[in-house]
């Protein structure tokens, strides 16, 4: 019989973290359709995108056409044509579209990494909000416990076995409830709208008081591995270094000579000539510093990556440890508290008198701190969780 009682709470605790989870999963699915930050977001992105493209192919051809009137009038007028197509170093113009599309998914970077902000924001909100669904189903228990005292205390008095003392203790006892259950209310309204603004105006239900917990690996260093993979600023650093040096390289293609190629065309009475035009610039002041410049910027972006690291991984740690600290402090919590779950021998006490109203008030007080303190373990583990498990 306890196996098969163990067996049917252990499927109902797994059902409801799974309702949790899929309830969450289905709220960033909707949030990512609906948030307006997000579609902007992604507009912007795609512009940038078409910006990086641009302005990286040929220059544009020069056409030149001259008419000259010839004084004296006997040696007539003059015709010249001139079309000119300057030309970079063949390799630049690989440089400039390699770095284009490395800017490219730079830009899709950034977009992922701001969506996995507002996700981790909407993870958050919705951390809170069960904590507050959880508190209010709490409550509402204690209301109704605290109402049928009201009404016990009150049929002892009118028969001389309670004092107005017990009433009013009572009393004050369902305010305190009643009130702590519309400051609730209050609380699950405001985060209630912030996630209807995350979703584009739109309204959103969410009534889980079950928290979304996922067990936390204890080896750190293979799952921050992964999370470095997965982490957008990272990755963006990686290309913004991988950038700088195609840019090197892009100076030095561009510190080589340039050519420039045409056909030319002069007219004048009884001539013509006609044919082609070769040119070449020589580099030797206009690119001044531009090759040591860009190695410089290469050596900055990998520093800025070096440090980006060493504070990811220093962040995580600190979280990882955290987190592996709170799911021990729960398990052992949660037994003990385990051991004190006997309301109802309490309550049988205090209506058999064994006990003073007090007393049992006392009792209450603890066991309800005890509960909070639970939830509030639980609270601050689900926030850890999604700090934590963003990159997962």
């Amino acid at each position: 019989m306890k196996q098969l009682i163990f067996i049917i709470i252990s499927i109902l605790t797994f059902s409801q973290f799974a309702s949790a989870q899929n309830s969450i999963e289905t709220l960033l699915t909707e949030i990512e359709n609906n948030n307006t930050t997000l579609s902007t977001l992604r507009k912007m992105v795609d512009a940038e995108k078409m910006g990086n493209k641009t302005g990286i192919q040929l220059q544009n051809p020069e056409v030149e056409f001259h008419y000259l009137w010839g004084d004296p009038s006997a040696i007539g007028n003059r015709t010249d044509i001139s079309v000119q197509q300057s030309f970079d170093f063949p390799s630049a113009y690989a440089y400039r579209n390699q770095i284009a599309d490395m800017k490219n998914e730079q830009a899709e970077l950034e977009y992922k990494k701001q969506k996995m902000d507002i996700f981790l924001q909407v993870r958050l909100i919705c951390a809170e909000l069960t904590y507050q669904n959880a508190l209010r189903a709490e409550y509402q228990k204690r209301q109704e416990n605290a109402s049928q005292i009201a009404k016990s205390v009150e049929t002892k008095l009118n028969a001389g076995e309670a004092n107005i003392l017990d009433q009013n203790k009572a009393k004050v006892t369902l305010l305190n409830t009643e009130a702590e259950l519309r400051h609730i209310e209050i609380q699950r309204q405001t985060l209630l709208q912030q996630l209807a603004t995350l979703n584009g105006g739109n309204e959103v239900s969410f009534e889980e008081t079950t928290f979304q917990t996922v067990p936390i690996d204890n080896d750190f260093e293979q799952w921050a591995t992964q999370a470095a993979v997965n982490n957008p600023v990272l990755a963006w650093l990686e290309q913004e270094i991988a950038i700088s040096d195609k840019n090197t390289q892009l100076q030095k293609a561009q510190s080589l000579p340039k050519l420039n190629a045409g056909y030319m065309s002069e007219k004048v009475v009884g001539e013509h000539f006609q044919g082609v035009s070769v040119g070449v610039s020589i580099p030797l002041f206009e690119n001044k510093n531009t090759v040591k410049y860009a190695q410089l910027k290469n050596e900055a972006a990998q520093q800025r990556e070096t440090d980006a690291k060493l504070r990811f991984y220093n962040e995580m740690k600190t979280l990882h440890t955290k987190a592996i600290a709170i799911q021990q402090n729960i398990t052992q919590f949660r037994e003990q508290l385990s051991l004190q779950n006997d309301l109802e021998l309490l309550r049988k006490a205090l209506d058999k008198s064994s006990i003073s109203l007090t007393e049992y008030l006392f009792e209450l007080t603890v066991y309800y701190d005890s509960l909070e303190k639970l939830l509030d373990m639980e609270k601050e583990l689900s926030i850890t969780g999604a700090q934590l498990l963003i990159y997962s």
